[in-house]
């Protein structure tokens, strides 16, 4: 079985994304292994294409790609300072008064961001919070890569365009941040596509570069083929799968296939029409998903392949996620690490 991952695809989406906000400086989002992509591919081909600044959510994350980029890469560390963590080359966003005193005795460590909680109540600086540090942090001397490298917060409904916490939230962050300095951001995917008005300073695209909503106009960037053990014919009534969740109600032809739940095709994909793809032409799934495998009914194919896709043009992440009653996210940061994976376009 193999998932392939377009790196030029990833590059495109993310051009399309800046072009949306030509106003600010386009960051590129490779949190989770770059949802899964794989970062160490990912970020080196998003930094060919222009990209800057990158955002990953734990500090391992963030030193696992510092030596993969070049040295005006900014790696910002969403979790912000921790206890513990070994920082360097990295940029925390520092999201509580703890962290933002933590960090401070080790200033002049290198630069810092600022999150603040515009009404998310997930992280940041509540506005009481961040009136008691402001002044200090936004005095922080910003000479040689120190100091205040960016002020943030994150939207919490932005892929509902017309959700009235958009623009409650947009008016809390301008409200805390007026007469600010620092470079500022708000949107990342979904906050890029509500207009200008969200765009500030820098954008944080995610989900987007990866082919998935709500940026309808991505280019898809993952193709996952899972290769088929064994195929048998079952008599009309003869039951497939665990708890004899479907019947043959003809003579069927039943592929298995090498994958499942534990790689990251939920097992609530059962019974949801999900469809297996033999080029133009499909073979539903029948039974239940299991944790390694999944059998089709291939009967009205003219031949077997050797692999038949669950994810391609026809059939992509968000398709897939809808069925499985869940988001595009899930379905690509659970692809398990069975699958070979395999990167084209630039920088594969």
């Amino acid at each position: 079985m193999g998932l392939t991952i377009d790196l030029a695809a990833i590059a495109a989406n993310w051009r399309a994304l800046a072009a949306r906000a030509p106003g600010a400086r386009p960051g590129a989002v490779v949190k989770a292994d770059a949802y899964g992509l794989g970062a160490a591919r990912v970020a080196p081909a998003l930094y060919a294409a222009g990209a800057r600044d990158f955002f990953v959510a734990q500090a391992g994350e963030g030193r696992a790609i510092r030596p993969l980029l070049g040295a005006d890469a900014r790696i910002f560390v969403l979790s912000g300072h921790m206890p513990g963590q070994d920082l360097t080359g990295l940029v925390p966003v520092l999201n509580s008064p703890e962290q933002f005193f933590r960090d401070r005795a080790l200033r002049p460590r290198g630069a810092f961001g600022i999150q603040l909680d515009s009404g998310m109540n997930r992280l940041g600086f509540e506005p009481a919070e961040w009136a008691a540090v402001r002044a200090e942090a936004l005095a922080a001397p910003t000479g040689e890569g120190t100091g205040p490298a960016l002020v943030m917060s994150h939207l919490m409904c932005a892929d509902e365009p017309d959700h009235p916490a958009n623009a409650a939230q947009l008016a809390a962050f301008r409200s805390m941040t007026e007469g600010v300095a620092a470079p500022r951001s708000l949107s990342a995917t979904g906050g890029i596509l509500l207009g200008p008005d969200y765009h500030f300073d820098v954008t944080r695209p995610g989900i987007g570069l990866y082919g998935a909503e709500p940026f309808t106009d991505a280019r898809p960037v993952v193709r996952l083929a899972l290769e088929v053990i064994q195929t048998r014919w079952v008599e009309p009534g003869e039951a497939v799968g665990y708890g004899c969740t479907w019947t043959a109600p003809r003579r069927s032809r039943i592929a298995t296939v090498s994958a499942g739940y534990a790689d990251g095709l939920l097992r609530s994909l059962t019974g949801k029409d999900v469809r297996l793809w033999a080029g133009a032409r499909f073979a539903p799934i029948v039974g239940r998903v299991s944790m390694d495998l999944i059998t089709a009914d291939v009967t009205d194919l003219p031949e077997v392949p050797a692999e038949l896709e669950i994810l391609n043009d026809r059939q992509g992440v968000d398709a897939l996620a809808a069925k499985a009653g869940t988001i595009g996210y899930e379905i690509l940061t659970s692809l398990g690490a069975r699958y070979a994976r395999r990167w084209v376009g630039e920088g594969a």
